[in-house]
């Protein structure tokens, strides 16, 4: 696979993270590509401070390094690639400012470029966020593929930003212009987003969520964890339990209201995740010990410390379908395991992780199954 980007300033080698030279998938697309070209054609001044949102895996942020930009991401795992990006091209360490979703970000914004995310809600939260420190002079871009651009983005940037329109398109990607308006009446942010759970969910029915904007399934309980909130196991004592890919919290925060002997360990690559995860715990007076960390997995994470893992792993990556981060949480959480220690898994039926669990446990056991989704356990076995 070719690894290099070619940019008005010549090539970059990028990879995505972690890397994986069997990773087909590349570390930019052609909106990256459409967003550079025209900074140069159009001869724009990068100067001042120069905002980069949504940037994949540091392409931009990678090529921009000599304007010094500002990054900003809800992904642990392309702030990572960043730092690697920034680092194979001999980018000094500092000359691009690394901030997550969850930082305040910069009090002055002269030049704002928008990678558009999957989530809308996710851009609504950030352009938001951003709009005060947007003035008259500021440029504002934004890129993404054709099927990322819809009439609601498009609304959005014009609802909190000022007069937008786009370019043609060119490689399936297109631009996005926007005029900003500082007297615009903005509306109040919504996020993060409360609501309360349903009955009929075990330990958590009736209680609190919390969610910030761009987490999965943001304003309901989506029927995959509602599934599983049915069928968890009963855990007794003082377990070590992780919540892999915990999203909203709901999975961890029910175990630990169940069992407030456990120790819960709350782990997503996601910045706006993590931080829901949290609230939600808090939010419910749970009476347990728990960890929230951002990271890659359960890499970190000592191996065979762990009795219990929970799972309901994604199956896109961006707007690519793989089944690359669900056998990477897999092989994780096999390490991490003690010797009979269970992986608990929801997913649909028909991803067929009960081939991968067999593969990597030499077993895997069906807790439930529905006419969409399965519960599977798989066992560590001694000696392995």
């Amino acid at each position: 696979m070719d690894d290099r980007m070619t940019t008005p300033w010549g090539e970059l080698a990028l990879t995505r993270f972690p890397e994986d030279p069997r990773d087909l998938l590349r570390a930019w697309d052609a909106s990256d590509e459409y967003l550079l070209r025209h900074l140069v054609a159009e001869d724009v001044a990068l100067s001042g401070t120069v905002v980069v949102v949504g940037d994949r895996w540091g392409a931009l942020a990678t090529a921009l390094a000599p304007h010094r930009p500002v990054q900003i991401t809800d992904s642990f795992l392309s702030q990572e690639a960043t730092r690697a990006n920034l680092e194979r091209a001999d980018v000094e360490p500092g000359t691009v400012q690394l901030l997550t979703t969850q930082d305040p970000p910069p009090g002055r914004v002269d030049v704002l470029l928008v990678r558009v995310p999957k989530s809308l809600a996710l851009l609504e939260d950030q352009l938001l966020r951003l709009a005060p420190a947007v003035h008259e002079g500021t440029l504002v871009v934004g890129t993404g593929m054709v099927k990322e651009i819809h009439t609601s983005t498009l609304q959005l940037f014009e609802r909190i930003l000022g007069p937008t329109r786009t370019s043609l398109a060119e490689k399936k990607a297109r631009l996005i212009f926007c005029t900003p308006e500082p007297s615009l009446e903005r509306p109040a942010n919504p996020w993060p987003y409360g609501y309360t759970l349903p009955d009929g969910i075990g330990a958590v029915s009736g209680r609190a969520v919390v969610n910030h904007a761009g987490v999965f399934c943001a304003d309901r309980l989506d029927i995959g964890t509602r599934f599983f909130l049915q069928h968890l196991p009963k855990s007794r004592g003082s377990q070590r339990i992780v919540d892999l890919g915990c999203g909203n919290g709901v999975v961890g925060t029910a175990v630990a209201l169940a069992n407030p002997e456990a120790e819960v360990l709350f782990v997503d690559e996601s910045f706006q995740a993590v931080a829901s995860a949290e609230e939600t715990y808090q939010a419910n007076g749970v009476p347990g010990h728990a960890e929230f960390r951002v990271g890659d997995g359960l890499a970190g994470v000592p191996a065979g410390s762990v009795d219990l893992v929970l799972n309901n792993p994604p199956f896109h990556s961006h707007q690519a379908t793989t089944d690359a981060t669900a056998w990477r949480m897999f092989t994780g959480a096999r390490r991490a395991l003690r010797p009979g220690g269970e992986l608990w898994v929801v997913g649909n039926r028909h991803l067929g992780y009960h081939v991968k669990l067999r593969k990597l446990f030499g077993n895997s056991e069906l807790v439930a199954g529905g006419p969409k989704f399965v519960v599977l356990k798989a066992v560590k076995e001694s000696g392995v």
